[in-house]
């Protein structure tokens, strides 16, 4: 029940997030006006604003004037809806829950916007920070495990702060908006355990590096383009929260210290 509950949830708030990705950047409301074609602007009414249902059955076109919705909306229902069914599976009906679905929604959000336009909103760090900081303060205050809730502010300052560091050391390579949201994620991943947050972080940017060198090969990105590391980190963190039990014990398995 859990698992199909976040995945309803995670369906309808993705669609949201659809919302809060094109708009933030723009500068605009997220609340105002009601959502419209981005082609004629006619407003979507509300039996074509069924989250995945509603693109298919419209086979990705505007009602109105017939032009084309990018995939981009379905993908990012039908992601958030497979997010928040992993979180769901993985956490369990936990005082943490709320904090871990509000963690994976922000990630999906900036890992979207942070591809498409390089940028990471700090309109959106600067209040979703302190709001998943208080979800896992009070989480863990609420579960009688205060040291989880001290865990989740040691983590965000000490991935922060790391990542701070690179990004004085080499600006061109690592931007403010990446130090942010490793703080973000370190709240995060500093509530499940140390091991989380430098798995997170680790795996953050071996599959930066992978797929910056892997674009580089096929010439798709030069040496002098800008590659967002955001989508990056995103991944890393989500990898450690779903996997990071197994991954963890793996490696303390393999020299030999479990």
């Amino acid at each position: 029940m859990v698992v199909v509950g976040c995945a309803l949830l995670g369906l309808l708030v993705g669609s949201f997030a659809n919302v809060v990705i094109h708009r933030v950047p723009q500068g605009a409301s997220i609340v105002s006006p009601p959502s419209a074609c981005p082609a004629c602007a006619t407003p979507i009414r509300p039996q074509d604003n069924i989250p995945v249902v509603s693109w298919l059955l419209l086979r990705g076109r505007c009602r109105a004037c017939g032009e084309p919705i990018s995939a981009r909306y379905l993908l990012v229902e039908i992601a958030c809806g497979v997010l928040f069914a992993l979180v769901g599976a993985r956490i369990g009906w936990d005082w943490a829950l709320p904090g871990f679905l509000l963690f994976v929604w922000t990630l999906l959000v900036l890992a979207v916007i942070d591809a498409r336009t390089r940028k990471i909103p700090n309109r959106l760090t600067y209040r979703l920070t302190p709001a998943l900081l208080t979800l896992f303060v009070l989480a863990g205050l609420l579960s009688g495990d205060p040291t989880t809730a001290l865990r989740s502010v040691l983590g965000g300052v000490a991935a922060f702060a790391a990542l701070l560091v690179i990004a004085l050391i080499s600006p061109r390579g690592m931007g403010m908006g990446d130090v942010k949201l490793a703080g973000f994620i370190g709240i995060g991943l500093g509530y499940l355990g140390w091991g989380y947050v430098v798995l997170g972080v680790f795996a953050g940017f071996v599959v930066g590096g992978l797929s910056g060198m892997a674009l580089l090969a096929t010439r798709a990105r030069s040496r002098r383009d800008l590659i967002p590391f955001g989508p990056y980190l995103a991944i890393g963190a989500v990898v450690a929260v779903l996997a990071g039990d197994t991954l963890i014990r793996g490696y303390l398995r393999s020299v030999g210290l479990a």
